[in-house]
């Protein structure tokens, strides 16, 4: 009855789009890139071949479980969706049918796709793609080099293509396209790279454009953030270049959400999961894809912080997870990705 969930994490708080629930559609560390700066931990398979690690039927089971037992517990609906988790999930074959899946299970919760954008190089995955509402591009570089530094990709890529395929997907979406530039200090920050994404963004057009800088550990000790002044340099030239500025309306709401709703969970009112094992196996399904604070992990499953507390230091006891200082903050980390 209380069988963990394999495929679905969360919902984890997301600065761009709330409160949302993650469906990891690799069940491993297997992408088309092998960034620097990826929270995920080390990749186990560099690949553009595409099929479906994880079935559609699989998990869309687990989803269709999820749902039904939110809805018995009268718990608030994510504010979105979204496709990803270990890798790049474009490379999932069975894409289509996990969409169509989605808005079956869920309707009206926006289904978004967050993407390294390797695949929509392929005219096949952009139609598929067109299925979504939100979908979250990343080009952390046009050079060549720099690239080839921070991105780490498979051989069969190139920066110029990618851009290319981004922009013949945004000439035929119906959604939105927030691109992501990502930066990391030394590597990609060059002022060659703001002057060309700059000139591609006022081309594509997308509807935001977010650049962002470490945060949370990544795969490698040595990539660092930017400073601040870079960071607003960055952020005020590309951001010019959006259609319209979309705030993170989902998130504002979602943090006002659970602020309200925290104030009953002592008393019961609202709660995430309800014992000490469906805690843990919630913490370690969140924490297999993205490493978080105690804090933001209580949050987004709506459980107190305390609780939140107690079962990580089970799982650090048990040696299930790790934990690292960034930031003055401790996050929290599984130790190796579970299948």
């Amino acid at each position: 009855m209380n069988e963990p969930y394999k495929y679905i994490f969360g919902p984890v708080l997301s600065g761009r789009l709330g409160r949302s629930l993650g469906l990891d559609l690799l069940g491993g560390r297997i992408c088309s890139m092998n960034c620097v700066y990826c929270e995920s931990g080390p990749l186990a398979t560099l690949t553009l071949k595409r099929a479906p690690y994880v079935p559609a039927a699989a998990l869309l089971d687990e989803l269709a479980r999820w749902e039904a037992a939110r809805a018995a517990k009268g718990e608030a609906r994510p504010d979105v969706i979204t496709l990803g988790g270990l890798g790049e999930p474009t490379l999932n074959s069975d894409l289509p049918r996990i969409i169509a899946g989605v808005r079956r299970i869920a309707p009206g919760v926006p289904v978004a796709v967050l993407t390294n954008a390797s695949l929509m190089t392929d005219e096949t995955v952009r139609g598929e793609l067109l299925a979504s509402d939100i979908v979250l591009p990343s080009l952390d570089s046009l050079l060549g080099s720099e690239f080839a530094a921070v991105n780490r990709p498979h051989p069969g890529l190139n920066a110029l293509d990618i851009a290319e395929g981004i922009r013949s997907f945004r000439a035929r979406f119906a959604g939105r396209v927030w691109l992501e530039v990502l930066l990391v200090a030394g590597v990609n920050d060059s002022a060659e790279n703001l002057d060309a994404l700059e000139l591609y963004c006022r081309a594509l057009a997308p509807h935001r454009v977010d650049v962002v800088t470490l945060s949370r550990p990544g795969t490698e000790d040595e990539a660092k953030a930017v400073d601040a002044a870079t960071l607003t340099r960055w952020r005020e030239r590309l951001a010019a270049t959006a259609t319209r500025s979309e705030p993170a309306a989902q998130a504002t709401e979602a943090l006002a959400y659970t602020a309200e709703k925290r104030q009953g969970l002592e008393d019961g009112a609202v709660s995430g999961p309800r014992d000490t094992a469906q805690l843990r196996a919630a913490l370690l399904a969140s924490l297999t894809r993205r490493p978080q604070t105690a804090g933001q992990l209580a949050q987004a499953l709506l459980v107190p912080e305390q609780s939140v507390h107690m079962a990580l230091e089970g799982l650090l006891a048990q040696g299930e997870i790790a934990a690292r200082q960034q930031d003055g903050a401790t996050y929290f980390q599984a130790r190796a990705p579970r299948p």
